[in-house]
């Protein structure tokens, strides 16, 4: 690295770096060329700028989640939670069950912790770098349906399946007709074995096909979903209720 003799201005330097995308040959040639002083500096650079586009990322992956609210996993309540045999919690928070496209059913009362589970694990993707999204069962299926209108549900379709992570919340909470349950099954079948979905519900399996109007249709998704899927259990008594200000 050679010292120019005109000085360089700041705004020189930042005009030149935007349209910079350094390749190791060059980043070799002036490391090796660099005093230690100016490699020190080279060092600070890139490490900033590595950081800064992490944090970026985290940020567009976070705003395009739709979180209905902000959760995280730090203080959550493990202690009415029962998980699967051989599916501790650090592999929970630790999203191993997204390594092959593993799926999760959150099944339990109401207010008993899903959502607000499923929320944390959604941003826990996001801040990993991970493409997740939240959904309610209602939310989705008016999203599709708003798209089917408009002539273009094979574009959200592709959109949603570039999550890795996909939650469909509420499921069986409001009764879904004919139409709707098709654009869901679509969904869940195109997510089998390519990635992973967390479905909360308080509906027991045997229930679904009230949901989708159609035991065969419902048969198909729970065998979808078993196969690489996990049943975690929420017991105990609804939190909102506990902590309400009513009596």
């Amino acid at each position: 690295m050679t010292n120019s003799a005109t000085a360089v201005s700041v705004d020189e330097v930042i005009a030149a770096g935007r349209f910079t995308s350094l390749t190791s040959s060059v980043i070799a040639e002036y490391a090796a060329n660099a005093t230690p002083k100016q490699r020190e500096h080279l060092h600070g650079l890139f490490t900033a700028e590595h950081a800064s586009r992490k944090a970026a990322r985290q940020s567009r992956l976070l705003k395009a989640a739709r979180l209905p609210a902000m959760k995280s996993l730090d203080g959550y309540d493990f202690t009415q939670v029962r998980l699967p045999d051989g599916f501790g919690r650090d592999q929970l928070t630790g999203l191993d069950f997204l390594d092959g496209g593993g799926d999760l059913v959150f099944y339990g009362d109401v207010g008993t912790g899903k959502t607000h589970l499923a929320c944390a694990l959604v941003a826990q993707a996001c801040r990993t770098g991970i493409p997740a999204r939240f959904f309610t069962t209602a939310g989705l299926v008016s999203h599709l349906r708003r798209a089917k209108e408009a002539g273009r549900l094979d574009k959200e379709l592709a959109g949603i399946g570039k999550n890795r992570l996909l939650v469909i919340d509420e499921f069986g909470y409001l009764p879904i007709d004919a139409d709707g349950a098709r654009l869901l099954f679509q969904v869940i079948a195109a997510a089998y074995e390519k990635h992973s979905l967390v479905i909360t519900t308080n509906l027991e399996f045997a229930r679904w096909g009230s949901v989708f109007g159609d035991d065969t249709m419902a048969a198909a998704v729970i065998d979808r979903i078993v196969h690489h899927g996990r049943l975690v259990l929420f017991t105990g008594s609804s939190y909102r209720v506990t902590h309400s200000l009513m009596t």
